[in-house]
């Protein structure tokens, strides 16, 4: 191909240096014509048109004559014109100091023709050299342009079947050695770039022939280490294929379902599930719920706690673009280390927090003391000090609390009082709550609620908590003299509540964060633990109801919760 396509642009190059060079000398010739003889019968005939006019307007006419004959003495081109030239210019002299004198004025137009005729002789020459000259040009671009249409078409007919062949036939050999006939080889020997590739190829087709006639070895080799891995691993994992036979499990899974390899392998799991209970929480309950809680399982001599995460597998089958499922891997992390962690962390907090309660509230009590006149005058300087005692004293009481009641969420110890509730009661409550904190910043509460709403499954205490919570966010982001809505209505088997604000809003980055533990939005109010809205979380869905937020920078916010109805 490079051989072909450089040799084709070799040809329009010398096509193009052919054809400029006889444009070039074309132009040459009739370049000449125009400047040495064209320009000289100009002259001629400007001298003629004012000798003809010198009756009539002398001084005129001798000046253009004076002109035109200056330039033809500077544009003398042929043989014996300077001579005809000069006896013009003689004439015109001794016209100059006669201007009536006809016989000189006949010399004058005699040498003007003379100088004419020169150059109309000039100009005939010099057209049939420029006439030769295009023939001879054309004689050269249509032999040249005839050589490059044949060698073109001779690499138009040969070129695409060099290529496409030897295309064609590694085609047909690869398709054999798709349909596993390893023995195929190709067969060009050229030295270019298909002979390396047919090389190349002969070249894996061998080792794929030596592959073919070994794989069964190096399948067996490849099983035993995937399966000393897979035993060698401390997290119990198990594998099952999409029907559900147990393919492989590790010592470890052995280890903590009480079973033998042999009891295990090539069995259905939901039949080792009937005898077996751990086996069926692993597998039964796994593929059910994958996002299961901890399972606390007795391994290593005590209770140990597992993480079950389950991996789906999948491939491509060669020359398919759709991927098929061939089954799963259950592995069970050890958590246990995690877990104790975990659990020393949340006493630590209980514990921390109960403890701070009782000098919080000695606190809060000497600032009422201090504020009773009982005990004495104070000036306005230390009212402020104690009030904003005060108010330190009541956020770390609201901080230690959200603490306990985090710290009893983890452990499990929380207290919930389900019963039928008024939503329209569970509303008031809260809204009676923060009526002081709205005042203060001159904010409305508006209640929007449908009639007639059903009673929901609640606690009542700890949802009125939720709708605190989500009010004093909500006062706390929108500016004063705006309006806060809250809404009540019924969707499907559920009673909605929503309390909506025009505040900043929440960045979109942010919205699935709001309800992780102890996270704030960067630039936000930090005086609170990050803990309200994970607190509320875990209240609403211990309830078996849901919570969410809508949000758009700039607009406001809608936190939401849905309970169940009785």
């Amino acid at each position: 191909m490079n051989l072909g396509v450089g040799l084709l642009f070799l040809l329009i190059i010398i096509l193009t240096l052919v054809s400029a060079f006889y444009i070039f000398l074309i132009k040459k010739d009739t370049g000449n014509i125009l400047k040495a003889n064209y320009n000289t019968l100009e002259y001629s005939r400007n001298m003629l048109l004012s000798l003809d006019e010198i009756s009539i307007n002398e001084n005129k006419s001798i000046a253009i004559f004076e002109l035109n004959l200056k330039k033809q003495t500077t544009n003398i081109t042929e043989v014996d014109e300077d001579i005809v030239t000069k006896k013009l210019a003689s004439n015109f002299n001794v016209l100059k100091q006669n201007r009536n004198d006809e016989k000189i004025k006949a010399e004058i137009r005699q040498n003007i023709f003379e100088i004419m005729k020169l150059n109309m002789n000039a100009i005939k020459i010099k057209s049939d050299i420029a006439k030769q000259t295009a023939e001879t040009a054309n004689l050269w671009i249509a032999f040249v342009g005839t050589l490059c249409f044949l060698i073109a078409f001779n690499l138009l007919i040969n070129l695409p079947n060099n290529i496409a062949n030897p295309i064609k036939e590694l085609t047909a050999s690869i398709k054999e050695i798709a349909n596993k006939n390893y023995s195929e080889r190709v067969h060009f020997w050229h030295h270019n770039e298909f002979g390396d590739l047919a090389k190349s190829f002969n070249t894996m087709a061998q080792k794929l022939q030596e592959y073919h006639n070994s794989n069964l070895y190096k399948l067996s080799f490849e099983k035993k280490r995937l399966e000393t891995l897979i035993n060698n691993m401390h997290d119990p994992i198990i594998g099952l294929d999409n029907q559900g036979v147990i393919l492989f499990i590790n010592d470890q899974a052995l280890k903590i379902v009480g079973m033998k390899q042999e009891d295990v392998i090539g069995k259905l799991a939901t039949t080792l599930a009937v005898t077996n209970d751990l086996m069926k929480s692993l597998i039964i309950n796994e593929l059910e719920s994958p996002k299961a809680h901890p399972m606390k399982i007795y391994a290593d001599g005590k209770e140990s706690y597992f993480e079950k995460e389950i991996v789906n597998i999948t491939i491509k089958p060669t020359g398919e673009e759709q991927s098929i499922d061939i089954g799963n891997v259950i592995i069970l992390r050890n958590i246990t280390v995690f877990k104790e962690l975990d659990f020393a962390k949340t006493n630590f907090i209980a514990t921390v927090s109960h403890e701070l309660k009782t000098p919080i509230a000695s606190i809060k009590m000497s600032l009422q003391l201090l504020e009773s006149d009982s005990t004495g005058t104070i000036n306005e300087d230390q009212k402020q000090l104690i009030g904003s005692i005060k108010e330190d004293s009541q956020r770390l009481l609201k901080i230690t609390g959200e603490l306990l009641e985090l710290s009893q969420l983890e452990t499990g110890n929380i207290q919930l009082n389900i019963e039928k509730s008024s939503p329209y009661e569970i509303v008031r409550y809260a809204t009676e709550a923060i009526k002081t904190k709205a005042e203060q910043k001159q904010i409305e509460i508006s209640l929007e609620a449908e009639n007639n709403l059903p009673n929901v499954k609640a606690d009542p205490e700890k949802t009125s908590w939720v709708l605190i919570n989500f009010l004093t966010n909500a006062i706390t982001y929108s500016s004063e003299n705006s309006k806060i809505i809250v809404r009540l209505k019924l969707t499907e088997k559920q009673i909605t509540f929503q309390v909506i604000d025009t505040g900043k809003g929440i960045d979109s980055r942010y919205k699935t964060k709001v309800f992780d533990k102890y996270f704030q939005i960067p630039g936000s109010n930090k005086s609170g633990t990050g803990l309200g809205l994970a607190i509320s979380k875990e209240f609403i869905e211990a309830q078996n109801g849901s919570i969410n937020v809508e949000s758009e920078l700039g607009i406001g916010s809608t936190f939401s919760i849905n309970l169940n109805i009785v």
